[in-house]
């Protein structure tokens, strides 16, 4: 890494200390009230790091350092000594079996709160996910939502769309372009090669960029394989890589009707637009890039908010689609329009998917909504909305 960037990094971690997520921490504090035990998700270099350390009355121990993991060699003792203490594990992938010492405190010791953070691929590991199931409380933190642009104290989303939201990344001035490439080969040295063990790293990365470079868009394996040079069931196993990893979010279609509708091909999107933006080529963003980088940040502000399983797309064989679909069991499905201006939208789209499934809420978020109010198209009502109204609306 060169002197320049140790500067900057340096720079952006002393200021991070000052800067308090507050939702984020009410929901750890929440997280806490149900399960001794958190696991804290998300990207490399998302803050989790940070903020861990920013909770009140917590007692670090950063995995990293031969003499924590000393420390942490027998995990009853340890525990014993903390004696009922709020703790962060940070890096606990650095243990030869975090996983165990995780259920010895969810099991022997629940008076004792702990937040663990580590690799992505850790999380992403069966051991990992069998051996804890049940005993702990997930928690993903994604890229920077909406309060945390107010707690940064930047709300512009045009600044947050083209940095994107890696705190370093977002606070970063000019454009961190050589860190974006640094961050991807930290990820495949870092998260790639200690647990999936993949052989051709160009290929990888290749695909990494291609899929950022059209997020958003219907996934097919075949398009990446020549550009790649792999076969069409190793892109499929790369996807799902970067799904486990968080790199890649896989939105699957909403359907009922093979003869009309899209049933198997997802969409997939890019974990952030800053990231986006850089593979695109984007160092500034035009009027017409604003509505996909939008459509964006409402799938990043909803995984912020809920779970991802119930969250679709929809789209007819005719070419008519719905950004994204809510499905709950036993009730209609939820639509949502993502329009950079309310003026955007026209119903036809709407109207075709209520055609074949007429009940259910329809939203369309837009960034130039302050207060949500309510238009009718050939009688079907749409709510128009702003994020933070969506948001509420949901939850």
């Amino acid at each position: 890494m060169c002197k320049l960037t140790c500067v900057w990094l340096n720079h952006m971690q002393a200021y991070l200390h000052m800067v308090q997520r507050r939702s984020w921490i009410q929901c750890i504090e929440n997280a806490w009230q149900r399960r001794s035990v958190i696991w804290l998700m998300g990207v490399r270099r998302v803050g989790k790091t940070w903020l861990c350390q920013s909770l009140d009355d917590v007692e670090y121990f950063d995995c990293e350092l031969p003499r924590v993991r000393r420390q942490l060699e027998d995990p009853e003792a340890f525990l014993d000594r903390l004696g009922g203490r709020r703790v962060v594990l940070d890096e606990v992938h650095r243990l030869p079996n975090p996983s165990e010492l995780l259920k010895i405190a969810a099991d022997h010791h629940p008076d004792v709160r702990i937040v663990a953070t580590g690799s992505s691929t850790l999380g992403a590991s069966a051991r990992f996910r069998d051996t804890l199931t049940g005993r702990k409380e997930e928690l993903w933190l994604t890229p920077m939502s909406s309060a945390d642009l107010d707690d940064f104290g930047n709300p512009d989303p045009a600044h947050r769309f083209l940095h994107g939201g890696l705190p370093p990344f977002f606070l970063a001035d000019p454009l961190p372009e050589r860190e974006f490439q640094e961050w991807f080969d930290a990820f495949w040295a870092k998260d790639i090669l200690d647990l999936f063990r993949l052989e051709k790293r160009h290929s990888f990365l290749r695909f990494a960029e291609l899929l950022l470079a059209q997020s958003g868009g219907l996934f097919e394996a075949t398009r990446f394989a020549r550009p790649c040079e792999v076969s069409r069931t190793t892109i499929s196993n790369y996807l799902a890589v970067l799904e486990s990893t968080f790199v890649a979010h896989v939105i699957r279609p909403f359907s009922t009707s093979r003869t009309t509708e899209i049933v198997s091909a997802p969409k997939v999107y890019g974990f952030d637009t800053g990231f986006v933006c850089y593979f695109r080529g984007w160092e500034r963003l035009r009027s017409e890039d604003m509505g996909i980088l939008w459509e964006h940040f409402v799938l990043n502000e909803i995984h912020s908010h809920r779970s991802p399983r119930d969250l679709h797309y929809w789209r007819s064989k005719h070419g008519n689609e719905i950004d994204f679909v809510i499905t709950r069991r036993g009730k209609p499905p939820i639509t949502i329009e993502c329009k950079w201006s309310a003026n955007d939208f026209d119903g036809d789209n709407l109207r075709a998917f209520r055609n074949r499934y007429p009940e259910g809420d329809n939203f369309v978020v837009a960034a130039d909504v302050d207060r949500g109010y309510e238009r009718r198209y050939r009688d079907l009502p749409v709510r128009f909305v702003g994020l933070a109204e969506l948001i509420e609306e949901l939850c």
